[in-house]
């Protein structure tokens, strides 16, 4: 499968939530309550490497406290449910709100060369909220000027300096010693 074609995980499945086939939910979307509004689920049941995705019926959902429960269609008991518990939850990357000029969906920047002047820094890892602002986990790659890992601030202007998902680069302003 393509990257624009693979899916894109937007949550996962906890334990089981009473004995009807409820299960705990947990959001990656911002808010997390987004994450009820898609339909056509899809779950992986495989493991990673081995991706196993299955369509998958959300009939019912609802915020509760400070997570989200759900229930899918013909898992009516708590047996079936355990079998979720873990599963991944993703749609399809169409599926997705076109985002405004200059905004990004994290898993868009994933796998982007990170740049600052000439130098190599490695390839976008993942993302991370850390309270103050997000930040980019930087880890090395083919061709990087080093082994390290690198934690860099997503700070557009100042520290990002633009992001080209054509060319898959990311350049950003940032000490190679840091």
């Amino acid at each position: 499968m393509s990257d624009a074609a693979a899916p894109v995980i937007v949550g996962r499945f906890g334990a089981p939530y009473g004995i009807k086939g409820w299960l705990k939910i947990h959001s990656f979307t911002d808010p997390g309550e987004n994450l009820l509004e898609y339909g056509d689920w899809l779950i992986n049941r495989g493991k990673p490497g081995q991706e196993s995705w299955q369509a998958l019926a959300l009939d019912a959902g609802k915020v509760h406290g400070k997570g989200l429960v759900g229930h899918v269609a013909g898992v009516d008991d708590r047996t079936a449910a355990e079998s979720l518990k873990g599963c991944e939850i993703a749609i399809a990357a169409q599926a997705l709100p076109v985002l405004p000029e200059e905004e990004y969906y994290w898993h868009q920047l994933e796998g982007l060369a990170v740049t600052s002047g000439d130098k190599l820094l490695g390839r976008v890892d993942h993302l991370m909220e850390t309270g103050a602002n997000d930040v980019v986990v930087v880890k090395p790659c083919e061709g990087s000027i080093d082994q390290r890992e690198r934690v860099i601030p997503w700070l557009r202007g100042s520290v990002v300096l633009q992001v080209d998902l054509v060319q898959q680069t990311m350049t950003v302003e940032w000490d190679a010693e840091f």
